[in-house]
């Protein structure tokens, strides 16, 4: 199964750079530099799936002490750091021409910066307490409190004055974009979310072998 999902997350990522720049057109505003998008939402998206992945596995293992929970839990933290980082690597990318800075202290910028550390931090936790037990104790406790900056982040361009564009899904009156460059970026969320369960389930594998070694 996860041999055929990661051949599925290849297929979607060469779908959508066919999307990208061969189906959606140059932004009227931006140029081409808006293609960019085609990546950095779907990385922020995989982040935001990761740490709630994060959050329930979290609260399945308090509940449980569910190793297989445990293992879930690490493997998407790991994941959703990354994420995380690209997408503000991404961002910084876009902000330059766009904003004419690399980095600034906006609202969503921070939060998401903030975000990056609770994370980060999440993995450190695990690695600094040497009894696996209490670690995965101590690193479930925080990556539930850490989810609660998941919905401060995607809500900050809406509750302060942010530089940061407004989201274009999920909005009341539909989305705000043409069709052909909602579908490139659907495509592209697809793909995101496939590579990112590809990489959880490759992760959790290893974490299992891992601990066959150690005992």
């Amino acid at each position: 199964m996860t041999r055929w999902l990661g051949w599925l997350a290849a297929l979607g990522l060469l779908a959508g750079l066919v999307m990208d720049f061969g189906y959606a057109p140059k932004d009227a505003v931006q140029g081409n530099v808006q293609r960019i998008m085609y990546v950095h939402v779907p990385m922020a998206w995989v982040a935001y799936l990761a740490f709630f992945v994060v959050f329930l596995a979290s609260i399945a293992y308090l509940w449980r002490r569910s190793l297989a929970a445990d293992r879930v839990a690490q493997a998407s933290a790991e994941m959703g750091v990354i994420f995380t980082g690209l997408a503000i690597m991404s961002g910084s990318i876009w902000g330059k021409p766009t904003w004419g800075t690399w980095w600034t202290w906006d609202a969503r910028l921070t939060t998401t910066a903030i975000l990056f550390v609770i994370y980060l931090g999440y993995l450190l936790l695990r690695g600094m307490v040497e009894e696996r037990e209490r670690g995965a104790r101590y690193a479930a406790v925080l990556g539930i409190i850490g989810f609660l900056n998941v919905p401060i982040v995607h809500q900050s361009v809406l509750w302060w004055r942010t530089l940061h564009q407004p989201p274009s899904l999920g909005r009341p009156e539909g989305a705000t974009m043409a069709g052909p460059i909602l579908a490139a970026l659907i495509v592209n969320l697809i793909a995101f979310t496939l590579l990112y369960a590809y990489f959880v389930l490759k992760r959790v594998a290893l974490r299992r072998l891992e601990e066959e070694v150690h005992a």
